[in-house]
C-alpha cells in the first residue's frame, strides 16, 4: 500500500468509516520488518510488549493527534505475539490488540449461512464468550450485507464505533470480530453505516440477553446451558 493510500484508510479509521479495518489495523509485513498500528482514541502513548517475555519491543509513533500509532520492528521477520500497553496521562491499561487475530468463522459455517442452512446459527452469530489460544474474550458476529460499515460499541469502548469496526466476510454477508477486553455481563450494540449512509445503532438480534424496557442494548452471556446441549442437528 502505497503511503497517500495508507494515510487515505487511516483517516477512514479516525472517521469511523472504515469497511476493512484488518487491511490498515494490527500486524503488517513490509519489506525489511514488522509494522503494528494502532487507534486508540485520547491514548498519549502505546508501547509494544512481547507477549511471552513482556519486555518493551517499541514505542508506537503517534502520527496522528486523534490517536492513530503506527510502529516498526526489524527483530521479527513474520507476525509475533505482542501485547499493547496503552497510557492516558497517569493511566495505563495492557491489553491484547483484537486486529491480530485472524478470521473467526470456518467455511462451513459460511456456506452454511450464505444458502440459509444453518441450523445452530445461535452458536455462530451474536456475542459469544470464547477463547483464542489462551486468550479470553467475546466474538461477535452479525448479519448485514448492505452495511458499509459495522463496528461493535459497548461498556468495553465507551460505545465508540471508531473503535472497534469489524470485519466484512463477503461470501455470507456476516461482519465478526474477536474482542479480547470484552466480558461477561456487559452491555453493546452494533453500530452500522447503512447503504443511505445513515449511522444506526441496533441490537443484537441474537443476544440471549438484553436490558428491561425502555433501555434496548443486548447483553454478553454465556449460551444457555439447555441451548448448548442442543436438539437439533444439521443434516
Amino acid at each position: 500500500m502505497q503511503k497517500n493510500e495508507l494515510r487515505e484508510e487511516i483517516n477512514k479509521v479516525i472517521a469511523g468509516k472504515c469497511d476493512d479495518p484488518f487491511s490498515i489495523l494490527g500486524i503488517h509485513t513490509t519489506p525489511d520488518r514488522m509494522e503494528i498500528r494502532a487507534f486508540i482514541p485520547e491514548a498519549t502513548q502505546v508501547h509494544v510488549l512481547h507477549k511471552e517475555t513482556g519486555k518493551k519491543l517499541i514505542t508506537l509513533e503517534k502520527i496522528d493527534d486523534k490517536g492513530f500509532f503506527i510502529g516498526k520492528t526489524k527483530q521479527f521477520k513474520k507476525p509475533f505475539p505482542y501485547l499493547l500497553d496503552i497510557r492516558w496521562g497517569d493511566y495505563h491499561e495492557i491489553r491484547e490488540d483484537p486486529y491480530r487475530f485472524w478470521i473467526l468463522l470456518q467455511e462451513i459455517d459460511s456456506w452454511l449461512i450464505s444458502e440459509g442452512k444453518h441450523l445452530r446459527a445461535y452458536e455462530k452469530l451474536g456475542a459469544h464468550p470464547i477463547t483464542l489460544g489462551d486468550v479470553q474474550g467475546v466474538m461477535f458476529a452479525v448479519w448485514a450485507p448492505n452495511a458499509k460499515r459495522v463496528a461493535v460499541v459497548g461498556d468495553f469502548n465507551f460505545w465508540d464505533g471508531r473503535q472497534n469496526p469489524m470485519r466484512l466476510r463477503k461470501e455470507m454477508g456476516v461482519w465478526e470480530l474477536f474482542i479480547p477486553y470484552a466480558r461477561i455481563g456487559q452491555l453493546y450494540k452494533y453500530e452500522l453505516i447503512d447503504h443511505n449512509d445513515h449511522l444506526i445503532l441496533k441490537a443484537d438480534p441474537y443476544a440471549f440477553c438484553t436490558e428491561l424496557r425502555p433501555n434496548t442494548a443486548s447483553q454478553i452471556v454465556n449460551l444457555p446451558a439447555k441451548v448448548g446441549q442442543g436438539k437439533i442437528h444439521e443434516k
